[in-house]
């Protein structure tokens, strides 16, 4: 899913003055609040259950309790943070369900539970693209996927200080952590990543240009066809 960061006029209202209409029951500010910080708190979501609907549905929940406690935000932090850290908890609690679930299903049924359709959905975006297109496509979800296998305790760090470009306080209050955690889960995330890209780059290049199977059919044929005409 791709969330495009809204643009909001210089005479929008700041969110403190958001809370505080959201306090008094305001729908028109909550649904801006929710336009302005989608984003960021979708794929905080998404970073912790690894499932696109899921985090959505988290999103809800988390919106829902958010409204409800909007009472208890005092400004003490941003309240970009504050939302993140009600999202964090969310997806959390959430992420522990679906491991208890898959658990049992796996006890009973031998089976595994399957994590949402993105992977199709991409294939079959990029066979209805142009080649330049499909390529960044290719490339976000190769991103995506090893974001995904990341261990759980770097991921969220790393999308929050990566692809929020949250700094390291912010972080920190957002998932009640050292900020000397922050650095080093941020640190070794990266690390783990680098690497985990290099091999998959390592093996492409091995198949780049690949020109077995019905290629090498295909010359061949032709070559004996126009030897056979004359040629």
């Amino acid at each position: 899913m791709t969330l495009a960061a809204p643009k909001f006029a210089p005479t929008d209202p700041s969110d403190t003055e958001l809370a505080a209409r959201i306090g008094l029951g305001d729908h028109k500010a909550f649904a801006l609040l929710m336009r302005r910080h989608n984003r960021l708190l979708f794929r905080t979501a998404r970073s912790i259950v690894k499932n696109d609907a899921d985090a959505e549905d988290v999103l809800q929940e988390a919106y829902l309790l958010a409204y409800r406690r909007i009472g208890q935000y005092r400004g003490d932090a941003k309240l970009s943070t504050w939302l993140t850290r009600i999202v964090a908890n969310e997806a959390i609690a959430r992420a522990r369900t679906t491991s208890r679930r898959a658990q049992i299903l796996d006890i009973n049924h031998g089976g595994d539970l399957e994590h949402g359709d993105t992977d199709i959905d991409m294939e079959q975006s990029r066979s209805e693209q142009p080649d330049e297109s499909a390529m960044r496509s290719q490339a976000r979800a190769l991103l995506e996927r090893k974001i995904d296998e990341l261990p759980e305790s770097f991921r969220t760090v790393f999308v929050l200080r990566a692809l929020e470009e949250m700094d390291v306080s912010e972080v920190a209050i957002s998932l009640d952590i050292p900020e000397a955690t922050v650095r080093s889960r941020f640190f070794r995330a990266r690390g783990l990543l680098r690497e985990s890209l290099a091999r998959d780059i390592d093996i492409a290049h091995h198949d780049a240009f690949s020109f077995d199977g019905a290629r090498c059919d295909r010359i061949v044929a032709g070559v004996l066809a126009r030897l056979q005409d004359g040629d």
